[in-house]
């Protein structure tokens, strides 16, 4: 409302402006473009602001770029104005203004350059790197008879503006970070130092003798991120974003990013970079273990279920057949595809750009380059996908077994297999299908949207920082209905083992009386096919090393087994299988005793110790018996 009266009122404007902007946390998108067009005006020679009042300016810019570069992108959408490009023009020019002086603050510096008749034919300007990532005073100096670059160790940037004849005064201004250079060919994802540099002599048009020489040496981190390529490049104000023209690489200076510029203006490297991710190791010895295990122990329960339906007189236990499937292939996608074949590709360890092509000079799109893997993408929807269907199966498996026990005087649902089918297999489709879709509508035709799906690490899903975790698809798509489902069924087994398996029945006679054994592997299967086990996996969040490590081995423990617990609690435990195992060593234990003693081929130890073991299989027979299942897991639980 002020800004009409900046003549008269410029340091009043100015400093309430400074005040409004002092919290950056807070700023809105409409705040930062309503203070650059104020602080844009006040810069503006035409306007006649206070000196006070400009200098006052400078550490509101310094403020407005500790704002977040979420919030200078809402504003640059909704800047019809253009004051972010009239803001820095407006700067470029008071850099001439300030006779030899430096202004620093910690986002921003200027430095103004006067010359005489005997300066030289070029100028030298330094930044130095500060111990607080900041700009500080006394961090940047001037050169006026430097004649090239000579960068050190310390040097993150350096220019060297060619005059030729023209002897007028020239202007440096640094930025901390690129937020008031929104481009729309370049996307930035990280937060690395992308300093910004205006080079440019007071003079009415463009002197066609007047270039420039430049070095950059970026601060990032070199542990987590490769250098992959640059690109020399300034910012063009008619098309307001970044610009190649007239720019080109300069290699000669070892260690430093250079480049080469046949005009004056605002220049900048936008780098490319590799993350240097952690690929785990393999799959460790427990998890291989019991993995295979697993997969052994689930195929044979799906044939035995198949096989002896007509031997047991029961339909196909469709349920325990979908939960052992699903399971299966989890486990062998689990396996075979959880790594991602990207670990195996050579990386150039040696810290540099490793652009096939250095001379190039295009604008890359982003500032990160992942290298794409669909293989890995599928596998990850494939393994979230069999993993839902594993969970939504336990949760079935549980809604069957309360139907069959506790609403026992109710009959099943109609149509009940065809629903739990449908259930079963289709709903987690369509939870991975609509989760798939949203990401990729989200991120448009972009080729990395890939990893706000999955990780690279291991082929599964992303787990994202802490501040965006309410937007992870890992939450939404898997952490909440895997919980809900779990939460389900521990009220149901709960409800199961205190009603059913634990209840003592008067009516049975002291010789009728389930024992302990019983009722604690018939609630063993339950827990297992209910996926009970699972809980152990929100111990491990625990905020404790200690803790944590000892979970995950149980974790492993139990987890990695589960399909052996299964093939062990509902296939070994059943009659018809302890008949037929009975039948087969009974068998095998005739064709050994007609083997002729005198056999020349078996040693006598090895003889003595083989009859020994087979005349204990008659007491393995017996103990078979010890593990019959009850009525609740052979002829309840799995019909």
């Amino acid at each position: 409302m002020q800004i009409e009266n900046i003549t008269t009122e410029s340091t009043a404007i100015s400093s309430e402006a400074q005040i409004l902007t002092a919290n950056a946390d807070i700023l809105t998108p409409e705040n930062i473009t309503s203070a650059t067009r104020v602080v844009g005006q006040i810069f503006n020679e035409s306007r006649r602001a206070e000196q006070e009042a400009k200098r006052v300016a400078i550490t509101t810019v310094s403020q407005l770029l500790d704002a977040s570069e979420d919030i200078f992108q809402k504003a640059a959408v909704i800047d019809n104005e253009d004051s972010f490009s009239t803001l820095i023009e407006q700067m470029e020019s008071y850099s001439f203004s300030l006779g030899d002086e430096t202004i620093v603050e910690p986002n921003i510096a200027i430095q103004s350059v006067t010359r005489g008749g005997d300066a030289g034919s070029s100028i030298l300007f330094s930044v130095q790197k500060g111990s607080s990532g900041s700009l500080v005073s006394g961090g940047t100096s001037i050169n006026k008879t430097a004649d090239r670059l000579n960068p050190n160790g310390q040097t993150e940037l350096q220019i060297l503006l060619k005059t030729g004849e023209n002897k007028n005064s020239c202007g440096f201004v640094v930025y901390q970070n690129h937020k008031l250079f929104q481009s729309k060919t370049f996307t930035a994802t990280s937060d690395f130092s992308q300093k910004i540099i205006s080079g440019k002599i007071n003079s009415s048009g463009q002197d066609p003798d007047v270039s420039v020489e430049m070095v950059f040496n970026p601060a990032y981190d070199k542990r987590e991120f490769q250098l992959h390529s640059y690109a020399c490049v300034y910012w063009n104000f008619s098309r307001n974003d970044w610009d190649t023209h007239g720019c080109q690489k300069d290699r000669s200076t070892e260690g430093f990013l250079g480049c080469r510029c046949n005009h004056t203006t605002n220049f900048a490297v936008l780098m490319t970079f590799k993350k240097g991710y952690q690929y785990p190791e393999s799959l460790d010895i427990l998890s291989n273990i019991g993995c295979a295990l697993s997969i052994a122990g689930l195929a044979l329960t799906i044939i035995f279920q198949i096989v002896t339906r007509k031997i047991r007189k029961t339909s196909v236990t469709w349920v325990l057949v979908s939960l052992c499937t699903s399971m299966l292939i989890f486990n062998l996608l689990f396996v075979f595809g959880i790594e991602n074949s990207n670990k195996n590709l050579v990386t150039n360890e040696a810290g540099t750009t490793s652009n096939n092509n250095p001379d190039n000079n295009e604008i890359p799109v982003r500032d990160t380059v992942d290298t794409p893997n669909p293989s890995c993408t599928a596998v990850a929807a494939f393994l979230h996908y069999f993993l839902l269907v594993t969970f939504t199966w336990n949760g079935l498996s549980a809604t069957q077994l309360y139907f069959l026990l506790i609403r026992t005087m109710k009959p099943l649902p109609p149509h009940f297999i065809v629903i739990i089918s449908l259930v079963g297999w289709g709903v987690p489709a369509i939870v991975v299908g609509v989760t798939v879709g949203i990401i990729y509508a989200q991120s448009g035709d972009k080729s990395y949207w890939e990893l706000d799906y999955r990780q690279e690490e291991i082929c599964w899903l992303a787990i994202p920082e802490s501040d965006n975790f309410v937007k992870s698809p890992f939450l939404w798509s898997f952490i909440i209905p895997v919980t809900i489902i779990l939460i389900t069924n521990i009220v149901i087994f709960i409800i199961i083992t205190v009603k059913v398996l634990w209840k003592n029945n008067q009516n049975l006679t002291s010789t009728k009386k389930v024992s302990s054994l019983k009722k604690i592997l018939s609630t063993l299967s339950i827990a297992v096919v209910f996926g009970v086990t699972w809980i152990f996996a929100y111990a491990m969040l625990i905020n404790d090393d200690n803790i944590r490590i000892v979970f995950s081995y149980i974790f492993c423990l139990f987890n990695t087994t589960q399909g052996l617990q299964i093939f062990i609690l509902y296939t070994v435990r059943t009659r018809v299988f302890q008949s037929e195992a009975s039948k087969v060593l009974k068998s095998l234990s005739s064709s050994f005793d007609r083997v002729k003693p005198s056999a020349s081929w078996i040693p006598l130890g090895l003889r003595v110790r083989m009859y020994n073991m087979l005349r204990s299989i008659p007491s393995l027979n017996e103990r078979f018996r010890l593990l019959e299942p009850s009525v609740v897991s052979e002829e309840t639980s799995l019909s």
